[in-house]
């Protein structure tokens, strides 16, 4: 077990500023925890010094309350790696952080935002992207039953869109409509022909695996560990650092930081 794990490493930046903690929401494929790792390192290496930490809302260890725990009383900013808002951002989290001593802030999520485009843009160059008369993009998710999650999905499908010059439909692994297959269907009924899936997931796993076999040309890999995806993460921990949060009940003591 590393000295990150155990929380033997130091709670605070050389700044005296917070550590950060990246809440990813954990997989049962051993790809997502060993893709979340290298982009922590990532990280790490563009902000030397900084704390970085991470802490998983199931499934993976360490888990996020554990996570906390190793920080004492000291201050902290959660990163959300979820590419929209949702329950986990709204609920889960901060009700795990809540229970912790120590004194934390919630980052807004990853999406939208402009370096998700470019991370975005890039996994589907890499699958073999190039604009032709006729292509369209489905733009996967995981879906959520929150509707501000398909909103923030939505407005990503916007700005690739704007990116690539051509329609982007989102659909969703679950809870949410459209399916893949069905906005393929959809795509294919307005005349597109060259239909490539855009995979907004931040690691491997069941949900990216089953959106990309339903791709009918081209299917882009997860997002990973690309550069944009380090840099969106300590552009979302400066972002809480800075800005003023909300206050909210006593019930709760966590304060979100502003999208």
């Amino acid at each position: 077990m590393s000295s990150r794990t155990r929380g033997t490493s130091p709670t605070t930046g050389p700044d005296g500023g917070p550590a950060l903690v990246v809440v990813a929401h954990g997989s049962r494929d051993p790809r997502a925890l060993a893709t979340v790792s290298a982009l922590l390192d990532r990280v790490r290496a563009l902000r030397p010094g900084l704390s970085v930490r991470l802490g998983h809302i199931e499934l993976n260890e360490p888990l996020l309350p554990d996570t906390l725990a190793a920080l004492g009383d000291g201050p902290a900013v959660l990163a959300p790696l979820l590419l929209s808002r949702g329950y986990h951002v709204k609920r889960d989290i901060p009700e795990m952080a809540a229970r912790s001593p120590a004194r934390t802030r919630v980052a807004a999520p990853l999406g939208p935002h402009p370096l998700l485009v470019d991370a975005l843009h890039d996994r589907l160059a890499e699958a073999g992207w190039h604009r032709r008369r006729g292509d369209a993009v489905v733009l996967a998710a995981a879906g959520s039953r929150d509707p501000e999650s398909a909103v923030d999905t939505g407005r990503t499908a916007r700005l690739l869109a704007a990116r690539l010059g051509v329609p982007v439909l989102p659909a969703y692994a679950t809870t949410a409509t459209p399916t893949v297959p069905e906005a393929v269907s959809a795509l294919r009924g307005r005349g597109h022909r060259n239909i490539a899936v855009a995979s907004c997931f931040t690691a491997p796993g069941r949900f990216a695996r089953e959106c990309a076999a339903a791709a009918p040309w081209i299917a882009a890999a997860p997002l990973g560990t690309h550069p944009a995806m380090a840099h969106l993460l300590l552009h979302r921990y400066d972002e809480a650092r800075t800005t003023p949060a909300t206050t909210l009940p006593a019930t709760a003591r966590w304060q979100l930081a502003s999208a």
